[in-house]
């Protein structure tokens, strides 16, 4: 008997004939077939799931539009960890190629959901700005963007516009007295 089946034996996870015992299959988290066959040992590579053009599934479209000094860009889907790359990325690349910019409107009206590393994705565009006196101003936050910032005490810290008047008409304001 080769010490693989007889180690296999000695802890209990096969018996002979291959098949796995009940408390070990309990343990290891695998299902039993209605044959007795060992089922759920699927290989993973351990990557997440990529579209076919080679993006995790959770990164959100971003978009970006430049009119004059002002550039928009337009974040649809979720706001978590996956959305720093996009989003960092093409705040970097107008903040390179403009040096004229002083605003960046972020159009969050189609962000279904914001966690804590959306936040953070936030805070870090922000603070790419700031240097350069780059405003970061978020368009209409839905609650899903607005309650998380509201509940850290972040909401303060951005300029919020409620509507898309561009010479900061009356729905201009920062976020101290949108929030509430």
């Amino acid at each position: 008997m080769a010490t693989g089946d007889y180690l296999d034996q000695l802890v209990g996870t096969t018996s002979r004939d291959g098949f796995c015992s009940p408390a070990a299959c309990c343990l290891a988290g695998l299902g039993r077939a209605s044959d007795g066959q060992v089922s759920g040992m699927e290989e993973s590579s351990g990557a997440p799931a990529v579209t076919p053009n080679g993006q995790d599934p959770a990164t959100p479209a971003v978009t970006s539009v430049l009119d004059g000094d002002v550039a928009t860009l337009t974040v649809v889907g979720e706001l978590t960890e996956a959305a720093r790359r996009p989003l960092v990325r093409t705040m970097t690349d107008l903040l390179l190629s403009q040096s004229s910019l002083h605003e960046v409107r972020l159009d969050v009206r189609e962000v279904s959901f914001m966690n804590s590393a959306g936040t953070a994705v936030l805070v870090q565009l922000q603070k790419l700005g700031a240097p350069r006196g780059v405003d970061l101003v978020l368009l209409s936050p839905p609650p899903s963007v607005a309650r998380p910032l509201q509940l850290t005490g972040l909401w303060r810290r951005f300029t919020v516009r409620t509507d898309e008047e561009p010479d900061g008409g009356p729905g201009t304001g920062s976020g101290d007295q949108q929030g509430g």
